[in-house]
């Protein structure tokens, strides 16, 4: 049996850009990418603590030390600039796998840097 565990949490980032007009996705700095193990085009939930909007997307690299989170197209319409926001990835994986597996949490600083 498969089943869908966390794979990775980024808590509690802050929302820095909005672009209504982008085709879509959040956009990451890389090196929040790299520590919560995320990797581009990576589906993902983002979960606005400020409004309890909750929207699927994808990731796309942001410029690397930035601390970068810009909420792109129509989301931006749902998470705004100064929002806090719960980013989450999740793994298919064997029933006995999941058991054991630890998924990457990271709990950012102010500014979003590590």
């Amino acid at each position: 049996m498969q089943i869908e565990v966390l794979k990775s949490k980024l808590h509690r980032v802050k929302i820095t850009e909005a672009n209504l007009h982008y085709i879509g996705s959040i956009t990451i700095d890389e090196n929040l990418m790299d520590a919560a193990n995320l990797i581009e085009n990576e589906k993902v939930h983002v979960l606005n603590t400020d409004n309890g909007e909750r929207l699927e997307t994808y990731v796309i690299k942001g410029t690397r030390g930035s601390g970068m989170i810009c909420m792109n197209g129509p989301a931006a319409r749902k998470v705004g600039v100064g929002d806090t926001v719960i980013v989450l990835s999740y793994a298919i994986m064997d029933f006995e796998t999941a058991k054991t597996y630890k998924p990457t949490i990271i709990f950012p600083k102010e500014n979003n840097k590590l």
